[in-house]
């Protein structure tokens, strides 16, 4: 019982792979369609939180505002995320030249 039954069945015992879902995108996102993770959207774009569901964003780029976590995990709560800054370019303080503190916003700048 067991490896004789197997050999007479040959390789059709063995699971054939599913196709993917009809719902599922064949390519990748293109700004403002709909997605799960970073790597269903095209190059330029990221997966981010828009209201309730996750839509491909553009990478953000110099100068552009971004979003600065000050504690691990805090992005999750955002209603509207805005992707990462651009490789080579880091989400830090906006440099004023007013007084110190004057503004809290965050740009991406070169490193």
């Amino acid at each position: 019982h067991g490896a004789a039954e197997l050999d007479e069945m040959g390789v059709e015992a063995l699971p054939r792979r599913t196709p993917a879902p009809a719902w599922l995108p064949t390519a990748k996102g293109e700004e403002g369609d709909f997605c799960l993770r970073s790597s269903d959207c095209s190059a330029g774009l990221c997966c981010a939180r828009h209201f309730w569901s996750k839509i491909c964003k553009p990478v953000l780029r110099e100068g552009q505002v971004c979003t600065r976590h000050r504690r691990k995990g805090t992005h999750g709560l955002e209603i509207f995320q805005r992707c990462q800054c651009a490789e080579g370019l880091a989400c830090r303080l906006q440099r004023e030249h007013g007084p110190a503190d004057a503004s809290r916003l965050h740009t991406c700048q070169r490193h």
